[in-house]
């Protein structure tokens, strides 16, 4: 090779490498494998999302079997524990229902954090597979029961889970559409809370996980509609009385159909939701860094668009903009806005700009408080119980 050549060479390969390394560093490097458990076992000795449903000791045994970063040795980390309740649910059904869905619940949700944050590997989606047929199995069990309830979008069959409360013949339902990395089973356990209230629910993945395999688009809140449809052909809810619920990235649903839906809503929770900045080029570069989150932050963000590089995530983020679209100053169905100021994942000033805008809203916001409002003092459990749920109920019989 002349000498010419070959400078010309070194200088290509130079600033490929350089790209390379500018195009990586604007994604924070994830935690090492001893970093992360370390983080989460000690989020589960104090109860902490995404590990507050498991117990501290089988979480430190899972650990111990997490071999690498990989998603697959993820998955298989956690699924033996699911697989020990698992058997154990099994035994337990001729004996004791309560005691076997108890640990049905218990190994779905080992199965569900083995496929966290996303399906993408083999034994991740073993791993999902698994806390469906034990959240099913689980479903059968508890009283009353709780019924898979599918409907069609846009010829594709959708599936939620539906539970009613006992003794009332149509009770008023609240949709909950779940986030990022949350599914539907995730849900459907909090929300035994809603029946003590005399309130339905419906449980929903969001657009892009779970089994809902719609594409995150302009217009896929159109499943939300969908969904009120199919409710209101049935003589056993109340369909006049229905309230959505969306947290995280399920909040940009809800949202959505605040307007889309102002007519058939009496109110509209948006729990962390994305609106505007959150789509910025410049807020995601930065976003993608936090340690807010536990791990596998831009695989989720970017599977759901069905995109691979930074750069094509970027570009695609804008054209979900509620505040581009012109939505922001439209009338919609009453809001409650909650949120924590010091949120890394969804900027506080989406809540404000959908605070100042359009229709009178409500808003709850922990000046201390992170992601969907949750601090090391409050949980998710407690703003759920204490602000959201009480909403609800009021909502609901206005």
């Amino acid at each position: 090779m002349k000498q010419s050549q070959l400078f010309k060479f070194f200088c290509i390969s130079f600033i490929s490498i350089f790209w390379a390394v500018v195009g990586y560093a604007q994604i924070a490097p994830p935690r090492t494998l001893e970093q992360l458990k370390t983080e989460i076992q000690e989020r589960a000795n104090r109860g902490a999302y995404p590990v507050a449903e498991l117990k501290a000791s089988d979480v430190e045994q899972a650990l111990k079997n997490l071999k690498s970063l990989s998603h697959d040795d993820w998955a298989l980390a956690w699924m033996p524990i699911g697989d020990h309740y698992s058997s154990e649910a099994r035994l337990l059904e001729s004996k004791d229902k309560n005691a076997a869905a108890k640990a049905y619940q218990q190994a779905m949700q080992y199965y569900l954090f083995g496929r966290f944050p996303v399906e993408d590997s083999p034994m991740t989606v073993r791993s999902y597979e698994k806390a469906k047929e034990s959240f099913k199995a689980y479903a059968k069990l508890v009283d009353p029961v709780i019924e898979s309830f599918t409907f069609e979008f846009k010829g594709q069959p959708i599936t939620g889970y539906l539970r009613k409360p006992k003794g009332i013949a149509k009770p008023p339902i609240v949709i909950t559409v779940g986030g990022l990395d949350s599914r539907k089973e995730n849900n459907a356990i909090r929300e035994a809370e809603y029946l003590k209230h005399g309130v339905a629910f419906l449980s929903m993945d969001m657009p892009g996980t779970g089994e809902s395999k719609i594409r995150i688009e302009p217009g896929a809140e159109g499943v939300f509609t969908a969904a009120i449809d199919a409710l209101q052909k049935r003589s056993d809810i109340d369909a006049s009385r229905i309230v959505v619920f969306g947290g995280s990235w399920g909040g940009h649903w809800s949202a959505r159909v605040a307007y889309t839906e102002i007519k058939r809503l009496k109110g509209v929770v948006v729990q962390a939701g994305p609106v505007h900045e959150y789509f910025q080029a410049q807020w995601q570069r930065k976003a993608l860094g936090n340690t807010e989150y536990i791990f596998g932050l831009f695989e989720a963000r970017s599977a759901i668009y069905g995109v691979k590089t930074l750069d094509d995530f970027l570009a695609y983020g804008p054209k979900m903009s509620l505040k581009d679209a012109g939505w922001l100053e439209k009338p919609s169905a009453p809001m409650l806005l909650i949120n924590g100021s010091k949120d890394t994942q969804v900027p506080i000033e989406d809540l404000y700009l959908l605070l100042r805008s359009g229709s009178p809203k409500e808003a709850w916001v922990n000046p201390e408080g992170g992601h969907m409002g949750r601090s090391k003092t409050l949980k998710d459990h407690e703003i759920f119980t204490d602000i959201v749920l009480p909403w609800i109920v009021r909502r609901l019989k206005d």
